[in-house]
């Protein structure tokens, strides 16, 4: 059987995921593969999961299907953290043909040709994932205007809850110069803005491999890699995508305010804003500590955008521990939520404690948040209304419009103009659109 000349990617979960899967594309495209859309039925399918909740399991089994539903005789390839955690499960759904782990997934080609003619689905390449030992450059292009670039990988925190470090590993990096090189290479497909990824981003700076049984050494700081950004003129917008609240320096923090091109939004995890909760999630920080960042932050910089992760029904988690997250949250001067339901994970210690949330409970706290969540963003763009901003028009999902960002992070639409993509553009901000969360625009 001749090698498929076809392959469609489907990515699950966060912009690290993105990256991965732009750099898998791009390695089919140079062995002489053409991408197609999902819905074009392809030769080769790759989905590349997330399983940070229950529900993006069946998302993937959701994928799966609907891959076979437009191409029948299709190979299916699942990569990404479901693939490390869960690798049986997955062989076992029906239509998966590979399934390769964290080690495994930027070889992807060394297997392609093997399962055209295996006899029986579901071949599994899913070693330990400490043999996820070494760090693989990744950036996306998506259209022209933004690109997630992978600056560090794997975690070496060990939070209760949490999964990651058994999907991607230990805590590793790029080296300062070749993400330089990446940025460059980069800038020349004319792209304005790069959002810097990573699992603990903040960690930045251990070596490129992992040594089993040695103590990782620091050889570059987050706070280094920024300033050597900063001096590439090339590119006139980064992103800080997440950033752990102990990791997220003063000195970042003032760098950030006097930066060139490092944009005033932060996204900064909290998960939970009841000491005791927090504790038992085995975060490194407190919430007096948390509370403190976010003044300090908007002290230096009053128009900076915050949002801020939470979870919701952690085990043991009380209707006054849900309030002192709640209210917490309320005092803050913050901009918007991600909110996150509870979901057990195997193998993590939170799952061995008892005192589960009930699922109608959980969801009903995510509710009271989310309808939070609005408020804290309404109160945060309104005094922008009427001001001079910058925007980065692209495309949208209605085709009479475009839209873009604000350095700090403020949707806005406009009627589309094609020849204003990629272009940065002072405009007035018009009326805020509750519903749709964007301003249109006043005038340019």
């Amino acid at each position: 059987m001749a090698t498929p000349k076809t392959v469609a990617f489907h990515t699950l979960g966060c912009k690290l995921n993105f990256s991965e899967t732009s750099s898998i594309r791009r390695s089919f495209e140079d062995h002489g593969y053409s991408t197609v859309s999902f819905e074009d039925g392809a030769d080769v399918y790759v989905l590349n999961t997330c399983s940070v909740t229950d529900f993006a399991d069946k998302k993937c089994r959701y994928e799966v299907r609907r891959a076979l539903k437009y191409a029948p005789q299709a190979k299916i390839v699942v990569v990404g953290c479901y693939a490390q955690l869960k690798p049986d499960e997955i062989a076992e759904i029906p239509g998966v043909d590979l399934v390769l782990g964290a080690a495994e997934k930027f070889n992807i080609l060394n297997y392609i040709d093997g399962i055209s003619e295996a006899p029986a689905k579901g071949l599994v390449v899913a070693g330990d994932v400490r043999h996820a030992n070494q760090f693989v450059s990744s950036f996306s292009f998506g259209d022209r205007t933004r690109s997630f670039l992978k600056v560090q990988d794997g975690c070496n925190y060990k939070c209760s809850f949490c999964t990651i470090p058994q999907a991607r590993g230990s805590s590793r990096s790029d080296t300062i110069e070749n993400v330089l090189k990446n940025v460059r290479e980069i800038a020349s497909k004319g792209v304005k803005e790069i959002v810097l990824t990573g699992v603990n981003l903040g960690d930045f700076g251990n070596g490129t491999e992992v040594i089993e049984g040695t103590k990782p050494k620091k050889e570059a700081m987050f706070i280094d890699l920024i300033r050597e950004l900063d001096k590439v003129e090339d590119i006139n917008r980064y992103r800080i995508s997440s950033i752990e609240p102990n990791l997220c320096t003063e000195e970042v923090v003032d760098f950030v305010a006097q930066s060139r091109s490092f944009l005033p939004h932060f996204h900064i995890p909290l998960q939970s804003g009841s000491p005791s909760i927090l504790k038992e999630m085995r975060r490194r920080y407190t919430v007096d500590l948390y509370a403190e960042k976010i003044r300090y932050i908007k002290q230096v910089m009053t128009h900076a955008c915050i949002g801020v992760d939470v979870i919701v029904g952690f085990p043991g988690e009380s209707e006054e521990n849900f309030l002192e997250t709640y209210h917490f949250l309320q005092e803050l001067d913050i901009s918007y939520l991600h909110v996150f339901t509870y979901s057990e994970r195997d193998n993590t210690p939170a799952a061995e404690l008892a005192a589960a949330v009930p699922m109608e409970v959980r969801r009903e706290r995510n509710e009271r948040l989310r309808i939070l969540s609005q408020k804290k963003k309404y109160q945060f763009v309104q005094p922008f209304y009427g001001q001079k901003m910058e925007v980065l028009w692209e495309h949208s999902g209605n085709p009479g419009l475009m839209t873009g960002y604000t350095p700090n992070f403020i949707k806005v639409s406009a009627p589309f103009n094609a020849a204003k993509i990629n272009t940065l553009e002072d405009v007035v901000l018009g009326e805020y659109q509750v519903a749709e969360d964007v301003f249109s625009l006043a005038f340019g």
